[in-house]
């Protein structure tokens, strides 16, 4: 049977280096993306070039209708193994004071409800009590749910703190249904995703700060999340894994 794996979020950054690694590991890949075809068929050129198989799917996330087609456009790749939560979202770096409730929500809808529902979706699929033949669930939570993000985005922070609650409570949920559910958490990485906030020279402002003095590369996240999907990793599940450089 083909291992099938749907990865959020996956035009651009950790997304994009896991669908890549993915691929050359033998999974079917369900690219999705939000808004970015060009980088999306990117990606999906390289996979195909390196003899890798690959699928985009436009969906929004934070949506759940669009979450449904998403997972409904997916099954024709076969059945669902494995799904990398890892669509993220924030605003520009603001104080608590400065933030509105539109923000909050926009900010929890694609870092907490799409993670939920995305999940929800892959359970009624994987689950043995469903009739399916297990898989495993990785959420890309930040090291931010640790840290506050303090004078930037602590409501981005607090989203993630929300993901790691919910990989603890759900992988207690369906271990006895053949699902692993785990969580990695970045630290510092050179992806576009700072300049979201405002800030694209953040990872050389702060890389001080990381005891290995350095910003990480996406493919070194990339390489976690495919160690936890692996069956190297079939005694973890609940596991929140740092990889931040120390930090």
């Amino acid at each position: 049977m083909n291992k099938v794996l749907l990865i959020t979020g996956a035009s651009r950054g950790i997304g994009a280096a896991t669908a890549i690694l993915a691929a050359k590991r033998g999974y079917a890949v369900c690219l999705n993306y939000r808004k970015n075809t060009q980088a999306a068929e990117s990606v999906i050129t390289q996979i195909q070039s390196a003899g890798g198989q690959a699928t985009a799917i436009q969906a929004d996330v934070s949506q759940e209708s669009e979450v449904i087609r998403l997972f409904e456009t997916a099954d024709k790749s076969g059945p669902l193994t494995a799904l990398v939560n890892n669509a993220g979202y924030t605003e520009k770096q603001s104080r608590l004071e400065a933030m509105d409730a539109p923000r909050l929500q926009r900010v929890f809808a694609t870092n907490i409800t799409a993670s939920f529902l995305c999940a929800r979706e892959a359970v009624k699929r994987m689950s043995t009590k469903h009739g399916g033949h297990g898989g495993s669930i990785i959420n890309v939570s930040s090291m931010a749910a640790q840290l506050g993000g303090p004078g930037e985005y602590i409501d981005y922070a607090a989203a993630k703190g929300a993901i790691d609650t919910m990989t603890v409570g759900l992988a207690k949920e369906v271990a006895a249904e053949g699902i692993r559910v785990n969580a990695v958490r970045p630290g510092l990485i050179n992806t576009e995703f700072h300049a979201g906030g405002g800030d694209p020279d953040r990872v050389d402002r702060l890389k001080e700060t990381v005891p290995m003095k350095r910003g990480g590369q996406p493919e070194e996240i990339a390489q976690a999340i495919l160690w936890l999907l692996s069956d190297e990793a079939s005694y973890c599940t609940g596991t929140i894994l740092n990889v931040s450089g120390g930090r």
